[in-house]
């Protein structure tokens, strides 16, 4: 005979099937109860009783029906089941007429007292043996449905249930008497039904794998620690980069970044931390990797506006700039989706600082305001002889002739037309004062000339005389100021003025 028939197995199955929770816990727990009752329906021995139903079901579902718990313990009765239970019900009004405190020594851990009670009235041990079947079912279920939740943890809910359900098997085995083991409870086991032997290998194998139960809960629980932690030092890093506002702000980023990211892996493998640290870590790395390339194309780009900006007046600092914008952009991976947009940066700025070392334009600026220094220098303190006017626009020719040679293709070719302007101005400048020196030069000379004459020849007629002299004043006046003969002009003037009123 087995121990659950076929009617009363269905009957519970359809029960545990409504009891069920749809996620995976729930899951597990059906597999537990199933796997308990498929074991009873194929086991031969004295029917299940109630109360073994009960324990059977109870501890996973509490919520399960009483009424199909009779229902199913009515129909696993045999047929001569009256009896049976008659003779249960006498043993235990026994049991409970006889004094607690008889009951209570009866059960103490003596092997003197409980040998002979075994073999005479094992009944007696009722408590004993009743208290080590709910700690052993217990701890038993306890620890399989610790090891389905810890073994295959998708949450922290499932390892915080995981270490209580591995508490709670560490409490039954606590519980069990393990002082009687050996004593088989053959009569208990008769009466109300038992399905297990158990011993000290059983209780050790039991503890060890509560043991090791509690360590993973324990490793879990502390892995999940160091995951929050660098989840949060990864957030930061992110932002901030993406706050950073120059090159050595976003490497400091990247590099903060980095350390995060590689943190990940000293999280144990074995672990719910570790399995979700693996299924981050693909994103995080390309999240990462992305920035960096970023970074490089940034820098790159920052390292090109400072090149622009110093272009025309050191080039070949705008070149070493140009090239480690290069060395940036070749460092972009090939197959990073922005690995095009960089290789055609790079092109450009090549072509930049090829241009800068096959230009002359800044030696030439450089050469044309050496020469415009030289003849503003020259140019202080006026006024200066024709010939001296003379060599100061040469110098400005010569800067002139030095700006012209700059192509329109050269960096500096803008710079060199404003300078360009500016020395051409300054040259006609130049030339005029050259030319109002010459023609100064020259009236000064016609005007000692004609004071040589009436010096020579003052005639006898005063009102000749008159004329002459203010022939010379009238010339002496055309002598333009700023000029080195304006002053010498300006005594002959006098004197010729004195002459004219004494004449």
């Amino acid at each position: 005979m087995y121990r659950l028939n076929k009617q009363a197995y269905n009957i519970l199955i359809e029960e545990v099937q409504r009891c069920a929770a749809k996620d995976e816990i729930g899951k597990t727990e059906k597999q537990i109860v199933v796997k308990r009752l498929t074991k009873m329906r194929l086991q031969k021995g004295e029917p299940a009783k109630l109360d073994e139903l009960r324990d059977t079901i109870f501890d996973v579902y509490p919520q399960f029906s009483e009424k199909v718990l009779k229902q199913a313990a009515a129909l696993n009765q045999p047929p001569n089941g009256f009896n049976k239970f008659i003779n249960q019900t006498i043993w235990i009004a026994a049991l409970i007429s006889i004094p607690a405190g008889i009951l209570w020594v009866i059960n103490l851990p003596y092997p003197m007292i409980r040998k002979p009670v075994a073999q005479k009235a094992p009944i007696l041990l009722f408590p004993s043996f009743w208290t080590m079947d709910r700690s052993y079912r217990g701890a038993i279920n306890s620890l399989k449905q610790a090891e389905q939740l810890l073994n295959k943890s998708t949450s922290t809910a499932d390892i915080e249930r995981g270490s209580k359900k591995v508490k709670q098997a560490q409490k039954h085995l606590n519980n069990l008497p393990v002082w009687f083991l050996g004593y088989y409870p053959q009569t208990y086991c008769t009466m109300f039904g038992c399905v297990w032997k158990f011993t000290f290998d059983e209780f050790k194998v039991a503890r060890e794998r509560a043991a090791r139960l509690e360590a993973i809960a324990f490793q879990d629980t502390n892995a999940l620690k160091p995951l929050k932690a660098v989840e949060e030092s990864i957030k930061e890093a992110k932002k901030q980069y993406q706050q950073a506002k120059n090159i050595s702000d976003r490497e400091k980023a990247i590099a903060k970044w980095q350390i995060s990211i590689n943190q990940l892996n000293l999280i144990p493998q074995q672990t719910l931390a570790g399995k979700t640290a693996k299924a981050k870590l693909k994103v995080y790395q390309q999240d990462f990797q992305n920035a960096v390339v970023s970074s490089f194309i940034s820098a790159a780009e920052e390292f090109n506006t400072e090149a622009e900006k110093i272009t025309a007046t050191q080039p070949q600092v705008a070149a070493e700039l140009l090239k480690q914008a290069v060395t940036h952009l070749n460092k972009v991976p090939t197959d990073n989706p922005r690995y095009l947009e960089a290789q055609k940066l790079s092109a450009i700025y090549q072509v930049k600082t090829k241009t800068l070392a096959n230009s002359n334009g800044g030696n030439y600026i450089k050469a044309a305001k050496g020469f415009a220094i030289a003849a503003a220098k020259a140019s202080q303190n006026p006024p200066h002889r024709a010939e001296t006017w003379g060599e100061i626009a040469k110098l400005w020719q010569k800067a002139i002739e030095k700006l012209e040679k700059i192509q329109v293709r050269e960096p500096s070719y803008s710079e060199a037309q404003n300078l360009l302007a500016t020395y051409q101005t300054n040259l006609g400048t130049i030339k005029t004062r050259q030319k109002l020196e010459i023609e100064a030069q020259q009236k000064l000379q016609q005007a000692h000339r004609q004071i040589q004459n009436l010096i020579a020849n003052p005639g006898s007629n005063p009102q000749q005389f008159k004329a002459q002299i203010q022939g010379v004043i009238n010339q002496l006046k055309t002598i333009s100021a700023g000029t080195t003969a304006y002053k010498e002009a300006e005594q002959l003037l006098k004197s010729a003025y004195d002459k004219l009123k004494q004449t």
